[in-house]
């Protein structure tokens, strides 16, 4: 069973940073895309950043020059470096990847990790 799970989130300053990384596991042949999306309370998911396999990298506007999104292909891993937080950063964030197995290709997503930036 394929799975991802997110690490790193946690309570922050405004001003500092954090990392989050996302593991994935599982009978991976190989993956595709990777990304990072948030969802603040009452408000619908947003994309922060993508990553193809070759390491071209998208990101939303309100976080270009602030974050970067890193993967590491052999630990099937992504990563977010987020700097510069601030209390609008507050959210759930997700990774999610395109993850292809030996006999099939899915959309996966990880269970989520709260980040809170105090003012």
């Amino acid at each position: 069973q394929v799975q991802l799970v997110e690490s790193g989130g946690g309570l922050v300053q405004a001003g500092g940073s954090l990392r989050l990384s996302c593991a994935a596991s599982g009978p991976i042949f190989s993956i595709g895309n990777m990304g990072w999306y948030r969802q603040a309370p009452g408000k619908q998911r947003q994309l922060v950043a993508t990553i193809t396999n070759a390491g071209s990298t998208n990101y939303a506007d309100s976080v270009k020059g602030l974050f970067t999104i890193s993967r590491d292909n052999a630990k099937n891993t992504v990563y977010l470096q987020m700097n510069s937080l601030k209390p609008e950063d507050t959210a759930v964030y997700y990774c999610t990847a395109r993850i292809y197995l030996y006999n099939r290709v899915g959309d996966y997503w990880g269970q989520g990790t709260q980040v809170t930036v105090s003012s």
